[in-house]
């Protein structure tokens, strides 16, 4: 392995590590409200970002995208939902954390992928390969186990997956740099979460510079904790093969799964494990596929042939 590809493993894994136990730093902030959370990652969010690109000197670059997207309503309409998305799946995510359903919200990230080519499918006119409807039955199946233990639907899993999936629709008509685009995406939001926060402080309810300073710290650091993982993880996929993100992806639900369970004492019945072991199922016949289909594709570019995807 070449030691781009070392590094570009290192950054991606790390990037996974984090959203993994991200659980833990929301758990930190249980007793202030999931919309407060949301607001203050969004704001904070924006306000490091916007540094990074002032300390780097690309601030130029974004006022370019910004007058690009100006001239582009569809590109800037694409932005506009993709920021709706991205934070309707981080205010799920938050609430299901600080709701004690980590096991489920791990649920939603591995079914993500799956998700993702359905979606590529009624949106793209992708057409799905024979493994990808085995997968896409037994994955049904799961979801169908874990509703009847239950006794309702497991809205938060789909949700999570659903807003995700759609967010990376969204995102493949705004091809930018990473950061720009989160400085983008955060910025559109941003004035919604400052309303939210003066409403907050008008209400005599505002959590932020008036609980303890520990508190505040976490809140102003939801920013950092949000940006730094994105960061790392567009560093590392430009290093290494889509197949090898494919793996490192279940990195973060892996971990998420094994907080939920063993230090949060989420319940996990024999029932779930079923449920689990059927989307498990699902998402290596998946990625055995992909690798193969990656791997041939790969073989004929080699030979000089057009590279179709």
């Amino acid at each position: 392995m070449k030691n781009e590809e070392r590094s570009g493993m290192a950054f991606a894994a790390l990037s996974y590590i984090i959203w993994g136990v991200l659980p833990i730093y929301w758990k930190w902030l249980d007793g202030i409200t999931a919309n407060e959370i949301l607001a203050n990652r969004v704001l904070w969010s924006f306000v490091f970002v916007l540094l990074i690109l002032m300390t780097t000197g690309k601030l130029g670059n974004l006022l370019q995208t910004a007058g690009y997207l100006k001239k582009n309503p569809k590109i800037l309409g694409s932005l506009v939902i993709a920021s709706l998305l991205v934070t309707g799946n981080w205010f799920i995510y938050i609430w299901a954390v600080n709701s004690d359903q980590i096991v489920e919200a791990s649920l939603g990230y591995y079914i993500n992928p799956l998700i993702s080519i359905l979606l590529g499918v009624f949106f793209l006119r992708e057409k799905l390969t024979r493994a990808q409807i085995l997968s896409f039955l037994i994955a049904a199946a799961g979801v169908g186990i874990l509703t009847f233990s239950y006794g309702k639907f497991p809205w938060v899993a789909l949700s999570l997956a659903l807003t995700f999936g759609l967010y990376g629709l969204a995102k493949k008509l705004i091809k930018v740099e990473s950061v720009i685009g989160l400085t983008l995406e955060t910025m559109t939001v941003t004035p919604l979460a400052i309303v939210y926060l003066v409403y907050l402080s008008f209400q005599g309810k505002l959590s932020l510079f008036h609980t303890s300073a520990v508190n505040e710290f976490l809140l102003m650091g939801a920013g950092v904790v949000t940006a730094i993982p994105l960061l790392l993880f567009a560093k590392g996929a430009q290093k290494i093969p889509l197949y090898m993100l494919g793996f490192l992806q279940y990195i973060a639900p892996t971990i998420m799964l094994i907080l939920g369970v063993f230090f949060y004492n989420e319940p996990f019945s024999m029932v779930q494990i079923g449920a689990f072991i059927c989307i498990w199922t699902a998402v290596l016949i998946t990625t055995i596929s992909n690798m193969k289909w990656l791997h041939t594709k790969a073989g004929k570019w080699k030979k000089g042939k057009t590279f179709q995807a």
